[in-house]
């Protein structure tokens, strides 16, 4: 009987580092403090944090050389104007980390629902976060952030990680409000014996409901975000219709010490719309 067990766990063991390396997650081993290490999901959150300054540098390089063209046209301007692309990208990376976190939110919220249910149908925590992996992968596709991290913790709970810990763990790397919340309060009841098909059937509740508020908003706003984004560039397009149609026209505001200080005063106008236009229509849950 014992035997049989040991080959149970290792046929066990095997199937779950195949389906580890099919989503593209190692099982990695604890550390000394008992903790999990995640050195191979650090080093690919790296990577696409690259990418994205990559992207936020590239559109702030772009912003200078075309703010540059229409109101100055002075090679020497480009670096009092590195501020503004060094901004530029910054709001370009906390865009794109924040449509992520949306994303990771509603993710969660199905990871959430698919626990639910499997904790409902008697299964223990460990098969159902095995249950959960397997139903995201369905519903989400085996790439998705979500259906990589419950593959690894089931991959780290056969290794007698405590799910309380890769919980916290998942917690601390996410950077979320609602996971961390989550997290703390499913730890406290796995300790102290605390319901925890309700704890998470009313933690699903909570960021459904966020979730549907911040669609609402979204829905009431596209309009008004699309006519924001339309004049925020509309000066741009009237500056390049007018040299198209009238070559010449402007060259007294590029050559001469009173037309740079009007160009200068119409890009703080223009860039303090731009900046107030989108402070109004951003409205978050």
């Amino acid at each position: 009987m014992k035997y049989r067990r040991a080959d149970s766990d290792r046929t066990e063991r095997t199937a779950v580092k195949k389906a580890c390396k099919r989503t593209g997650i190692l099982s990695v081993k604890k550390s000394s403090s008992g903790s999990p290490d995640r050195r191979k999901s650090r080093k690919k959150g790296s990577v696409v944090i690259s990418k994205e300054y990559l992207e936020g540098g590239t559109l702030g390089a772009l912003l200078v050389l075309a703010v540059n063209f229409l109101f100055y046209r002075r090679w020497w301007i480009t670096f009092p104007l590195i501020p503004l692309g060094i901004y530029a990208a910054r709001m370009h990376i906390k865009s794109r980390l924040e449509n992520k976190k949306r994303q990771q939110r509603s993710e969660f919220r199905e990871a959430l629902g698919c626990l639910s249910v499997s904790l409902r149908a008697g299964y223990s925590v460990e098969n159902a976060i095995r249950e959960t992996a397997g139903d995201l992968a369905d519903i989400l596709g085996p790439e998705a952030d979500m259906t990589r991290e419950f593959s690894y913790i089931y991959s780290q709970l056969l290794v007698s990680v405590p799910v309380e810990a890769l919980l916290l763990d998942f917690a601390a790397r996410s950077d979320s409000e609602d996971i961390e919340s989550f997290a703390a309060v499913f730890s406290a009841a796995k300790k102290t014996g605390g319901s925890l098909v309700d704890i998470i059937s009313r933690t699903a509740r909570i960021i459904s409901d966020k979730i549907d508020v911040e669609r609402e908003i979204e829905t009431s706003l596209a309009a008004k975000k699309y006519e924001q984004r339309i004049m925020s560039v509309m000066p741009c397009g009237i500056i390049i219709y007018m040299e198209a149609a009238s070559p010449g026209f402007l060259d007294v505001m590029y050559t001469t010490t009173f037309g740079f200080l009007t160009m200068t005063g119409c890009l703080l106008v223009y860039a303090g719309a731009v900046y107030w236009g989108s402070k109004i229509v951003d409205i978050r849950v």
